[in-house]
Parts: C-alpha cells; structure tokens; sequence
C-alpha cells in the first residue's frame, strides 16, 4: 500500500505533499514517511499507531463480533468500531452518519468483502512486524484518537506521538476509533493551525 501511495504521488508530478491517514491510512503513511522521506512535508496520524503495537491479535475478533452486531442490529458496523457505546457516543454516532448523509453525488462506493478482508490482513501483518525506527522521521506529526479506541488501543497513539521527535499527540475524551469524527469541530481547526505552519 506504502509503495503505491508513493508511486501515485510522482505519477501527479507532486515533490512535497502533507499526508493525513486513518487508522490503517495512517500506518500506511507512517511508511510512506519512512520510505521516501524527500516527499513528506507534514503528516496526521489519525486513530492509529506504530507498527508492531500489541493486542493485534484481538483485531479479527472485535471486527468480527462488531459486524455481528451491526448485522443482528441492522446498523453500520462502524456504530460499534468507532465511537464508544454510551449516550454521548450513540449521538456522535447518528450526527456522523447524518453528516455523511449530506453528500447526494460523488460519493465513494462501498469497498467489497474481499477489500474489507485485505484491509484486516494488512492491520494483522502490520501489528506483528517488527516495529519501525520512527525516531529517523524527522517531519513534524499531528497524532490524534480518542481515549476510548476498541481498534488501536489509545495508548499506542501516545506511544506513536512519542517516538516520533516533532510530534504532538490530541485524545479527545469520551470517544473511541472516531474520535476526530465525534470532535470534528476542535479537530479541524487543529490540522489547520498545524497544516498551516512553514
């Protein structure tokens, strides 16, 4: 996934690029960033963290038993993966569903079976590799999750930011994987103001 964002990139011609990644995205810019550093200006580091983090193990299950329930419930499983299932987290929830709602044309297909498996074998291999030398990346990091993640346990966000030198790291309270999504309205503002920096 590294080597075709990287071969996208100097197909469009691009030699300085800011990359924002979530969740498995965001692993994959962390390699994007390790490979070919000439390219990367700035990178967002979105409800993920370092290669090799532990409890990959638990992955398939929790995917698993939240498609189960998004099936037995006829909702999105992202109900269950990516904002935590208290009142607050419900409404977040609804109100991102609604958000996405708005958009009547150009809209994204949805990703088949075969893809979503594909994504799920590349966060296992990822979670079990060996972890990378982040300290080598020397580009400033923007890290963001909630505090609650069920997928990417908070914690390794905060390792992530810190093994990356010019890092900073947000966890937004009372919010889970989605947590830039449940925090849309302080999150953006701060990839912004970081974006935006020489």
């Amino acid at each position: 996934m590294a080597a075709d964002a990287i071969a996208f990139i100097r197909a469009l011609g691009l030699t300085k690029v800011d990359l924002f990644g979530f969740s498995l995205g965001g692993a994959v810019a962390q390699v994007v960033t390790l490979r070919a550093p000439e390219l990367i200006r700035r990178i967002v580091l979105t409800g993920t963290g370092p290669r090799g983090g532990g409890g990959i193990d638990k992955m398939a299950g929790i995917v698993g038993g939240a498609y189960l329930k998004a099936a037995l419930t006829r909702q999105d499983a992202r109900n269950f993966l990516f904002f935590p299932r208290t009142p607050e987290g419900k409404q977040a929830a609804a109100d991102y569903f609604d958000r996405l709602a708005e958009r009547r044309v150009d809209r994204d297909r949805k990703i088949s079976l075969q893809a979503r498996l594909a994504q799920l074998r590349a966060i296992v291999a990822g979670g079990r590799a060996a972890p990378d030398d982040l300290s080598v990346i020397t580009q400033p990091a923007l890290v963001a999750n909630g505090d609650n993640d069920v997928m990417v346990a908070s914690e390794h966000s905060v390792e992530l930011a810190d093994r990356i030198p010019d890092a900073r790291v947000i966890i937004y309270p009372r919010s889970g994987h989605g947590g830039i999504f449940q925090y849309h309205r302080e999150f953006v503002p701060e990839v912004l103001e970081f974006l935006g920096a020489p």
